[in-house]
């Protein structure tokens, strides 16, 4: 396989950064309809939570999961389970290839859900069977409007989503802060050129 190209229209991208399946290559569609979290704002996203204690048999929800890179490197570093929801066929494609990076002893101990589905509409349809989540991702395409991530996080508010203690990781552009709804706070936020990640805890 080319060092640049993938197969089906993907292409070779970045690297599973720890854990049992450490330095193993993820693959991304070609093109810029997926955005992946830059490799310097993943470390010091991941060395926060492994500070926190916070991926050790956790339950993970991966919203616009893209390549599924974020859930992928939580289930190297320990995760138990992941339900990741993405609706672009091209990264679902990605998301298919990238599980097999996992080794098949850690493989054969996690869940892995793939949820083919616009994220409104996924949420709308309640906690699903994997809930309550220890970890969320929420990484929205960057012109999404402020109001609409808003309502998302209210939304993961409601009985049955989130675990005590756990941890929602936003990454947003530096210009468009998290506006935190009730029931939240922020508890570390670092900035990474545009890239702004936020870790809100439950209050």
């Amino acid at each position: 396989m080319s060092r640049s190209r993938g197969p089906r229209g993907l292409r070779v991208g970045l690297r599973v950064i720890a854990g049992s399946a450490r330095g193993r290559r993820l693959l991304a569609p070609l093109g810029d309809q997926v955005r992946p979290t830059k490799d310097i704002a993943r470390e010091a996203m991941f060395s926060a939570l492994d500070a926190r204690d916070a991926l050790d048999d956790a339950t993970v929800l991966d919203l616009y999961a893209g390549t599924g890179a974020l859930a992928i490197e939580a289930l190297s570093r320990g995760g138990a389970a992941a339900v990741l929801v993405e609706r672009d066929r091209a990264a679902l494609a990605a998301i298919e290839a990238n599980l097999h990076v996992l080794p098949n002893e850690t493989a054969a101990g996690v869940s892995v859900d793939v949820v083919a589905r616009d994220v409104g509409r996924f949420l709308a349809g309640g906690p699903p069977p994997d809930a309550p989540f220890d970890l969320v991702f929420v990484d929205p395409p960057y012109d999404t409007p402020d109001e609409e991530v808003t309502d998302l996080l209210t939304t993961l508010l409601q009985p049955g989503w989130l675990a005590r203690g756990a941890i929602v990781s936003v990454e947003r552009p530096r210009r468009h802060p998290v506006i935190v709804p009730p029931g939240l706070s922020n508890r570390w936020e670092r900035s990474f050129g545009d890239t702004l990640l936020t870790f809100l805890l439950l209050t």
